[in-house]
């Protein structure tokens, strides 16, 4: 039989914040629900492994908060300061779940209408049907969620700033490397460059999570195309090259997020550095719409900001070639619990708020012939939005000029 040592870690200044958000916006209470780890933001929250029982904790807007949770699993809830109900039946926990949600009107719940933000999207349906059958109402907990696990603290900011300089001098390093290696034996690989990052991005400080994309040509077409001992490209005069980078100081830190492209050769063919224009036009534009949508007071979301980079690619005829959405949030984790830029893969609704990071990443893809994507990444602080990427990319680096970096 598992049993955990650890316990709950659900603070008196935890759910007196909790209880603001829920009133500023007009929510009756946060209900969440776990079973064997399938909802990570409840985990996170309470401090709590994954537990072998389902368990439900409500906190109301008003009032204290109420654990519900199995007779056979209480090790875990020893240091509950709330109110507990215990279950040991399927019958006992719905009748017990019923009177703590009766009458409570809207709760916010891990739950979105037809699995809008899969993110958020962690309670199963029959739950969701339970509490209904209850009398409440479950609406999307996403935002709560940006505001309690997505935001940088003062540290995670810093150490954000910290990575996003060395992803960036090990982008400019690689592709140094490359250049040299073309001009001394004409060639080089993805393989070899690839594990000359993962080496690099240690030496400098990124202990957690390193890894690059090194992609030529027809394999930077595949979005997340992995070159390894047994299977890459050589790189030689004449490829397009395409570096995708990130790591993070240690576990608690930010992650930085980067992708540079670079032509092997001292004159960029026009057609790629039109494509590669448009890209840079769309990734501008979404940085900016964050930045002015700010500036003038508005809420922006991220299918908003999207919208934005996807309609210049589509307006230069190449939307077909668009096959993922244009940011992710980045907090502790790469892929984070914050807002996506995203209107294409799903409808992101969630609110941009102050605190959360995320990446700007057009992409356009020909498969069998050549990739292009251009990332940066933008972070929300006390004066507003600004991309924290510094110098990003303008045009296409000739890895063969004596100054490559011009672009």
């Amino acid at each position: 039989m598992a049993v955990t040592e650890q316990t709950v870690a659900l603070t008196a200044e935890t759910v007196a914040r909790i209880q603001e958000e829920l009133l500023a916006r007009g929510l009756d209470g946060w209900l969440l629900y776990d079973f064997r780890g399938q909802n990570p933001v409840a985990g996170t929250l309470l401090g709590l492994p994954a537990l072998t029982r389902r368990y439900f904790v409500l906190v109301p807007a008003r009032g204290t908060p109420v654990a519900l949770t199995h007779r056979i699993e209480q090790q875990p809830w020893t240091t509950w300061t709330g109110d507990k109900r215990v279950y040991s039946s399927w019958r006992e926990m719905e009748a017990e779940l019923a009177s703590i949600c009766g009458g409570m009107g809207r709760l916010a719940m891990e739950y979105t209408p037809g699995d809008a933000v899969p993110v958020v999207d962690r309670v199963p349906a029959g739950v969701v049907e339970m509490v209904r059958a209850a009398g409440a109402e479950p609406e999307g907990s996403g935002d709560l969620i940006s505001f309690f696990t997505a935001r940088w603290s003062a540290e995670g900011e810093a150490s954000h700033r910290r990575a996003s300089a060395a992803v960036r001098e090990t982008a400019h390093a690689a592709f140094e490397r490359i250049a040299a290696a073309v001009r001394a034996e004409g060639r080089t690989s993805e393989w070899e460059i690839r594990q000359w990052i993962q080496g690099e991005l240690l030496r400098r400080g990124l202990q957690v999570g390193g890894d690059t994309i090194v992609a030529v040509n027809a394999n930077a077409a595949n979005a997340h195309y992995a070159p390894s001992a047994d299977h890459h490209a050589e790189i030689r005069a004449g490829d397009l090259v395409l570096i995708d980078l990130w790591g993070k100081e240690n576990d608690d830190a930010i992650y930085a997020d980067q992708t540079w492209m670079a032509f092997v050769g001292d004159t960029i063919p026009e057609r790629l550095e039109q494509m590669f224009g448009v890209l840079v036009e769309a990734r501008e534009a979404a940085c900016a719409a964050v930045i002015d949508r700010f500036a003038a007071g508005n809420a922006v979301s991220g299918f908003e900001v999207d919208d934005v980079a996807r309609g210049i690619i589509e307006a230069r005829g190449f939307g077909a070639n668009v096959i993922h959405r244009t940011g992710h949030s980045i907090d502790r984790e790469l892929h984070g619990s914050g807002p996506n830029i995203d209107n294409l893969e799903t409808r992101d609704t969630r609110t941009l708020i102050p605190g959360v990071g995320f990446s700007i990443e057009p992409g356009i893809y020909l498969p069998g012939d050549v990739g292009f994507r251009s990332e940066v990444n933008m972070f929300i602080g006390s004066n507003g939005p600004e991309v924290t990427t510094e110098r990003p990319q303008r045009g296409l680096y000739a890895l063969l000029r004596d100054d490559p970096f011009l672009g």
